[in-house]
């Protein structure tokens, strides 16, 4: 049972890319003296074609599982030998819900019909080998990066650890033929002195089968997304700053602005429409109020005290004769 479950094709998830040995960013199955290793991944969307291959992919993997007769004329001794050695990993990738880490690695004109979402009834799953190579002496040193270089120094913090050399199957679904295909990109890998090309990976995205507390996790921005935003974000000014077209436009918006201001303050003050009965219509002279102070104190004198409730005399008063007592 054991066996059984060694040789069934795992899913390449963003919570086991760094298990199965397909990511960049992390180590071989094999340890971490070992420098190259493989990863065959299978993409595709859900469907019958993905099935029918998934299981000539497990067919492959227990075949090359087996034990072989030793001898380098074998034609799949160096996928056997790898495959035991566990520095290759054979895996299979959503393609739909993962595009950009599908689009990424299957760049090409026919790319749609495995990655992205379904546009026709027929899928096409493809298989492709990532041959991931680590630099032991250019980790340890350190790169050189140019005095006050900001934008270097991004750049150089964003790249994968391990280079990556992709290679497409093109040929048939049979067994034999897949076999032949994979050892011999194996041969090739180990032996030839191939370039070292380093790039940085999109992410794979958590995925509804992954745990809830693993998509929480993953949720919240990680320190190569944030410097990823903030790489964008200088490249964008960049490009303003050397279109042609900004240094008229930021011209013609100035004198815009200077020309609105000019304008307000050359305008006198607006009046009300309607005239205040209590302000005269033309200003007063220094005479003219003068004379109208002196009219204003003059009728203030003139006036007469306003009477009050005793000097009023009602017209059915009696006046009380005095007595003599009080004449005297």
């Amino acid at each position: 049972m054991e066996q059984n479950k060694q040789l069934e094709l795992p899913q390449l998830r963003s919570t086991t890319s760094m298990e199965l040995g397909c990511d960049a960013r992390g180590y071989s199955r094999a340890g971490y003296d070992t420098s190259t290793w493989y990863c065959a991944i299978l993409a595709g969307r859900h469907g019958p074609e993905l099935n029918k291959m998934r299981e000539t992919i497990r067919r492959v993997q227990e075949i090359l599982s087996r034990d072989i007769e030793s001898g380098d004329d074998q034609p799949m001794a160096p996928a056997s030998v790898a495959l035991k050695s566990k520095r290759l990993t054979f895996a299979w990738l959503e393609g739909e819900a993962q595009k950009r880490y599908c689009f990424f690695y299957l760049n090409s004109e026919t790319s749609h019909d495995t990655c992205g979402p379904r546009r026709d009834i027929a899928d096409v799953p493809r298989l492709f080998i990532v041959r991931y190579k680590r630099n032991t002496s250019e980790e340890d040193t350190e790169p050189k990066r140019k005095q006050g270089g900001i934008w270097g120094a991004l750049q150089d913090q964003e790249l994968d650890p391990a280079s990556q050399l992709v290679a497409k199957f093109n040929g048939s679904d049979e067994i034999p033929e897949i076999i032949k295909w994979v050892s011999q990109i194996i041969k090739d890998g180990d032996s030839r002195d191939l370039p070292h090309y380093r790039t940085k990976t999109p992410d794979l995205v958590p995925e509804d089968g992954e745990p809830i507390w693993s998509k929480g996790v993953q949720s919240l921005p990680s320190t190569s997304t944030m410097k990823q935003h903030f790489r964008s974000f200088i490249t964008k000014i960049y490009d303003l700053i050397g279109d042609p077209r900004i240094g008229p436009i930021l011209l013609l918006a100035a004198l815009m602005s200077f020309g609105t201001i000019w304008l307000r303050r050359s305008q006198p003050p607006q009046q009300s429409n309607q005239p205040d009965s209590t302000q005269p219509s033309h200003p007063i002279s220094k005479d003219e109020m003068k004379a109208r102070r002196r009219e204003r104190l003059r009728n203030a004198l003139n006036v007469e005290p306003s009477p009050s409730m005793a000097d009023v005399e009602p017209k059915d008063a009696y006046q009380m004769p005095f007595s003599d007592s009080d004449s005297e």
